[in-house]
């Protein structure tokens, strides 16, 4: 559960106590759907009732979930009327039909795509980070969950902007296929067998060969020479953390299968020394400092994949630049990028006051 520094203990309750909620994963056959459900089994949410739902394709399949089989629902023939949270990881196009049909219900939707991300009506929440941002989500039931890369990085950002306030964030990202989806990473796993056995590889999903190359290109590119994934961190930064925050940011896709790492360079109002920022950090929600240059220890992907928390290291003042700072930002993005951040948006709406 969230811990009380975070939360208004005024706050109303989103839901009413009750032993068990209605929860339904819509996308449940998934990888990130997937993951929800091995995080709310985990984390012992009370759920009463479990619906798995997904497209016709995925209709009838069965999945586990705490030792008992669950039938997946169609989502196109679901009633949405009896559920209290609803957990969406379908896709942006799915989630701008369906979401408002079941937050017309009553249900409380969070959504992972990209849909209602920058809805200036629609809650974008970090629970480490602004959850009092959930109380927009009474009247349209709807909370957007950021972009992976985001949600690590304002975990790590937070604590610091609390104790020095942050000007400028400059982040160039380091991103694992899994952020692309499943085919992304069997093509990964395709070419690189396919180059060790001197094949020519097949480019099907990514924009270019993975395998033993890094690609400086996530999601379509703006007329600015942006890509959207990048200004996806820009603006959802600001809206999460401050809009007076200037960032920057360039997002690259390497061949690693799981876990995306951050460069990140901070300019802050006034001076703020790596120490500092270590013992910071060290106490913050959320995060796991590695930060031993002597040792030569330092978070890694490999290492951060299949947990839970944001991991920080490489902590060094920038000597380029008057109240600037280093940080490598390393975190699971298919866990806290997406399918932790959702769960523990669904603890505050059961959390009572």
């Amino acid at each position: 559960m969230m811990g009380d520094e975070n939360m208004n203990s005024s706050m109303e309750p989103f839901l009413p106590e009750k032993d068990g909620y209605r929860v339904a994963v819509i996308g449940a056959t998934g990888a990130v759907g997937q993951t929800m459900l091995e995080i709310l089994a985990e984390r012992d949410f009370p759920v009463s009732d479990l619906v798995p739902v997904a497209s016709s394709r995925s209709a009838g399949s069965v999945i586990n979930f705490k030792g008992r089989e669950y039938t997946v629902q169609d989502l196109a023939a679901f009633d949405p009327a009896s559920v209290d949270i609803a957990l969406f990881s379908a896709g942006g196009s799915t989630s701008l039909e369906y979401a408002p049909r079941f937050a017309e219900t009553g249900c409380y939707v969070v959504d992972n795509s990209s849909a209602w991300r920058m809805n200036p009506e629609v809650a974008l929440v970090v629970p480490e980070v602004n959850p009092l941002a959930m109380e927009a989500a009474r009247h349209n039931h709807i909370i957007a969950n950021p972009n992976c890369s985001t949600i690590q990085m304002v975990v790590a950002l937070k604590p610091l902007h609390d104790a020095v306030p942050i000007q400028r964030v400059n982040v160039s990202t380091y991103q694992a296929v899994s952020g692309a989806g499943g085919k992304a990473i069997e093509e990964l796993a395709k070419q690189t067998g396919q180059l060790l056995n001197a094949q020519s590889t097949d480019v099907n999903v990514l924009p270019a060969r993975i395998a033993f190359n890094v690609i400086p290109h996530i999601d379509v590119f703006m007329d600015d020479g942006y890509t959207r994934e990048e200004r996806k961190m820009i603006e959802e930064t600001r809206k999460i953390m401050d809009a007076d925050i200037a960032v920057t940011a360039t997002t690259v896709r390497v061949p690693v299968f799981y876990g995306h790492s951050e460069a990140v360079n901070i300019t802050f109002e006034a001076p703020l020394s790596a120490g500092q920022v270590r013992e910071i950090l060290a106490d913050a929600e959320g995060i796991c400092v590695v930060d031993d240059p002597k040792g030569e220890d330092y978070p890694m992907p490999s290492e951060a994949a299949g947990t839970d928390h944001v991991w920080v290291g490489r902590i060094r003042e920038d000597q380029s630049c008057p109240n600037s700072l280093h940080l490598w930002v390393v975190a699971d993005n298919v866990r806290k990028g997406a399918a932790l951040n959702a769960v523990q948006i669904a603890e505050i709406l059961i959390q009572q006051p």
